[in-house]
């Protein structure tokens, strides 16, 4: 049955720090945290969990994306870097480095490798959005917004979503072929409940996670909320699209400690990448 969550990996095999799903060409499923801080976990589809790599120099991971050469990246929000690893190899090295940063917090990658981060400030309940271009060049693309959380690309690469966790609301902008940003404009915003991780089914619908309240809302490019799909636990990191036709939706859930799953109608974008 469609929409239907259930567990993937066992509770607490990822500490409360998990985030940051992505999944490999292959389908594994790779998310930050698992068994302690600082690793990066690899799950395969049948839910066996190990530590893929542990990060050096104090850096933890947060959101995570693959570009379609199969190479990872993740924000480290400790020493505010995108590191790069070679899937293969396992070397790992910094693609994208800003001191100005608050914290890279989640990520998001166009079909040739662009990447945009979002960059909360927790304490002031503030927020900043960020472009890193192939050559690691970074970019801020706007200052001063509210909490900064997840962010995603539209199918077609027209548009950028990014969302505030405190302020509930989630923004689409017009994005052009340079990357650049404009004619910024509320998608949806919500009463209750904060909004972590997003990403988009190869539709254009938004899959957002409502943290606190412990569901996946649907929302179509318009901006109509479809549906909730609910959760066990109520801490909802993030999202991401994996299995064998990319309909198999990935949860990282953070008061449970673990990797949940269900299934959807339409593939999730981010496997479309790899096609």
């Amino acid at each position: 049955m469609n929409y239907i969550s259930h567990s993937l990996t066992e509770p607490g095999s990822f500490t409360s720090g998990i985030e940051g799903p992505a999944c490999d060409r292959e389908g594994n499923i790779y998310a930050v945290n698992f068994a302690k801080s600082a690793t990066i976990g690899l799950v395969t589809p049948q839910g066996e969990g190990s530590i893929f790599i542990e990060l050096p120099n104090g850096s933890i991971g947060n959101g995570i994306r693959f570009n379609r050469e199969g190479d990872m990246f993740i924000a480290d929000f400790v020493n505010h870097n995108i590191l790069k690893v070679d899937r293969a190899t396992k070397q790992l090295s910094v693609h994208g480095h800003e001191p100005s940063m608050n914290q890279p917090n989640d990520i998001a990658i166009t079909r040739n490798g662009v990447i945009f981060a979002s960059d909360p400030n927790w304490d002031k309940g503030t927020g900043n959005m960020w472009r890193i271009d192939l050559d690691g060049t970074v970019t801020l693309l706007e200052a001063n917004m509210g909490t900064t959380n997840g962010i995603e690309v539209s199918p077609d690469e027209t548009v950028l979503y990014v969302n505030e966790t405190v302020q509930r609301t989630i923004w689409a902008y017009d994005l052009n072929e340079r990357g650049e940003i404009s004619n910024k404009r509320i998608l949806i915003a919500f009463p209750d409940h904060l909004l972590d991780g997003m990403r988009c089914d190869m539709e254009g619908n938004l899959y957002a996670t409502r943290f606190g309240k412990g569901v996946i809302a649907v929302i179509s490019p318009q901006g109509e909320l479809l549906r909730e799909v609910k959760l066990e636990g109520t801490d909802c990191t993030n999202l991401t699209f994996g299995g064998p036709e990319g309909k198999h939706c990935y949860v990282t859930v953070s008061d449970i400690g673990n990797l949940q799953v269900f299934t959807v109608e339409h593939p999730g974008r981010c496997w479309g990448m790899w096609k």
